[in-house]
């Protein structure tokens, strides 16, 4: 995968050096509040993440994992991927470094990775879904054109535990 440009972000795919700073940034407790994530998250845990779930299934075309970073600085400010469903569609997910919220970095990089899935990997369409209450989540999805469709009952498994979820699509032709 190469670099997407988006504005005064650039989206990147992974390297083996960003495991340290994914077991830094998965230390926060307002991610681990909604992200299905492991806990304790240990370094093995960010290890696995960029090594078979960003590196590995990306190159088999299962997912599309990019690092989001300032394009002036290289900061890195987040992580936004799509989960490849095979059928003309994909799920999104992304998260922020706590002092990259409520710049506009979430919208403007899921925005980017829409764009370029409908324009190069030829989607239809793209399915976001959070855990009802996740509020943070649900701005950014309309933010960046999601339409909220509605709320499943006991969709999403969270710590063990099924929960309510929130879903949203973006379609082909659809973003802002």
């Amino acid at each position: 995968m190469d670099k997407i440009s988006a504005g005064w972000l650039v989206l990147r795919p992974f390297t083996s050096m960003d495991v340290e700073w994914v077991y830094e940034v998965s230390q926060d407790a307002a991610l681990q509040q909604y992200v299905q994530i492991p806990s304790p998250y240990l370094i093995e845990h960010a290890r696995y993440f960029v090594e078979h779930i960003a590196l590995e299934l990306g190159v088999r075309g299962e997912r599309a994992e990019f690092v989001v970073e300032d394009a002036q600085t290289g900061e890195r400010l987040g992580r936004v991927g799509l989960g490849m469903r095979g059928d003309g569609t994909a799920e999104v997910g992304y998260w922020t470094v706590p002092a990259a919220r409520g710049r506009g970095v979430a919208p403007a990089a899921v925005q980017a990775i829409c764009r370029w899935a409908f324009s190069e990997l030829g989607l239809e369409l793209i399915e976001w879904r959070a855990e009802i209450g996740n509020e943070a989540s649900r701005r950014v999805a309309e933010k960046a054109g999601f339409v909220l469709e509605g709320s499943l009952r006991k969709r999403l498994v969270h710590r063990g535990v099924r929960v309510d979820a929130w879903v949203g699509s973006l379609v082909r032709g659809e973003l802002p």
